[in-house]
């Protein structure tokens, strides 16, 4: 390992890439415990406290590493560019001019990245209001028993209202730009890196606050299960449905072509973390709408059910719900990513066929077939990944005030894997021994 990590600052493009990257992430660090002009920062304290007992905040205050408890310039995080992408992508099967540009090569995939941008914008603008109207009525709709929410836009009209919009909107803005900047010149995918910056920050506090709530005890056993979650995650992230594909020989002139044989590689986890975050962004919905429903009568009714069942990790309803709701969009997101009868197509244009099946309509159905079986044990993967730590640390803590517990690693392992291969491409091509062995 150390040899490793000697062998990337040998060479100078790659430590200047590497060291690049590391000074990118610092100044996102930084930007995230910037406050907005224009709020209470009195209250900032309290709204950390109570964004600790989860809800929408804590799921938001992993996406942005805490920034949006700081009410920071970077408080949105990169949430709208992933939305906007995933837009993106459901858009295209859909829409025939989005789909004609992703068929397009790299000049389609600029046209595509362009419009990603002006939708992220247009999202960040609505969520910076939406926010700025939340913390001012409600402190984002976050209550604690019976207490209300805070105030941290005390000045609430037009012209401060515009200079938080400004500000949070300009706060993704620079991110975007940091992400591709990474992406460019740096090592590894840097939207994917700040997501894992964000995502890493937090974990020293959850740690903090599991052993300050239930003793080093817990603590010991909660980094244990995370050790064999880490080595599990590994094992299905790197796992591989291989299909062979045999290409015809064909002659052009004197020269043969083609009679060479490769495979399509399946992933087991096809979809990666997204049907989490689909699932997690419908599950609180509910919780989001409770808040604008009376305080008594069937409203108070209403909003006491769903605390206790739909936000609660340790209630069955949300084991079932939530568990249902990932395997129905690691479906959904993996008919999306991937369509067998445009690949059983290719495959027939370009002369290649897999051993013991008929191209065409044979070769959709087989490749579907194998598609929907791999998805399953993936999809049952990471809703076991999502849920298993929060319903075991919901009895360590009683407030849930630790979230995503699973996801955060799921997150961090698929994007250090990434990164790390790229690193290790690098070394390579330089004759230099890499991570990966």
């Amino acid at each position: 390992m150390l040899s490793s990590l000697r062998n990337i600052f040998k060479v100078p493009d790659l430590r200047n890439k590497v060291l690049f990257t590391i000074l990118m992430i610092v100044l996102y660090r930084f930007g995230a415990h910037l406050p907005v002009p224009g709020i209470n920062t009195a209250a900032l304290k309290t709204l950390r406290s109570q964004a600790n007992q989860s809800g929408v905040l804590g799921f938001l205050t992993l996406f942005s590493g805490g920034a949006i408890t700081n009410f920071a310039i970077f408080a949105l995080g990169i949430m709208p560019y992933i939305t906007a992408s995933i837009i993106m992508q459901i858009l295209g099967v859909v829409i025939p001019k989005l789909e004609e540009w992703q068929e397009q090569g790299a000049v389609g995939q600029r046209k595509i990245t362009q419009w990603t941008r002006y939708v992220t914008i247009g999202i960040a603008v609505v969520q910076s209001t939406g926010l700025a109207y939340l913390f001012h009525t409600g402190g984002g709709g976050i209550r604690v028993g019976n207490t209300t929410g805070l105030d941290l836009v005390a000045h609430y009209d037009a012209g401060h209202v515009a200079l938080i919009v400004l500000t949070l909107t300009t706060g993704t803005a620079l991110l975007m730009w940091m992400g591709e900047l990474i992406t460019q010149r740096g090592i590894g995918n840097g939207m994917s890196l700040l997501i894992f910056a964000s995502v890493v920050s937090t974990l020293p506090a959850q740690g903090t606050r599991i052993e300050a709530a239930a003793g080093w005890g817990a603590l010991v056993v909660t980094i244990i299960v995370f050790i064999i979650l880490l080595v599990a995650i590994v094992f299905i992230e790197q796992g591989q449905r291989r299909i062979p594909v045999q290409f015809a020989k064909r002659q052009v002139g004197r020269r043969v072509y083609g009679g060479q044989s490769t495979y399509i590689p399946l992933k087991v986890n096809q979809s990666g973390v997204i049907p989490i975050i689909f699932a997690s962004s419908v599950l609180y919905l509910p919780q989001l709408l409770s808040f604008v429903l009376p305080s008594s009568g069937w409203g108070a009714s209403v909003q006491s059910f769903i605390s206790n069942h739909l936000s609660n990790p340790g209630s069955p309803y949300y084991l079932v719900v939530y568990g249902l709701l990932i395997v129905g969009f690691a479906y959904f997101y993996t008919a999306i990513t991937f369509d067998p009868a445009k690949q059983a197509d290719t495959l027939r244009k370009q002369g290649g066929f897999i051993p013991g099946i008929r191209p065409g309509p044979q070769t959709e159905r087989y490749l579907a077939k194998v598609l929907n079986r791999i998805t399953l044990p993936g999809a049952l993967f990471i809703a076991a990944v999502a849920l298993i730590p929060s319903w075991m640390l919901s009895h360590y803590l009683p407030g849930n005030q630790v979230s995503f517990s699973g996801t955060s690693v799921l997150i961090a392992v698929g994007v250090a894997l990434e990164t790390m291969k790229q690193i290790d491409s690098q070394l390579m091509m330089r004759n230099y021994e890499g991570f990966l062995k």
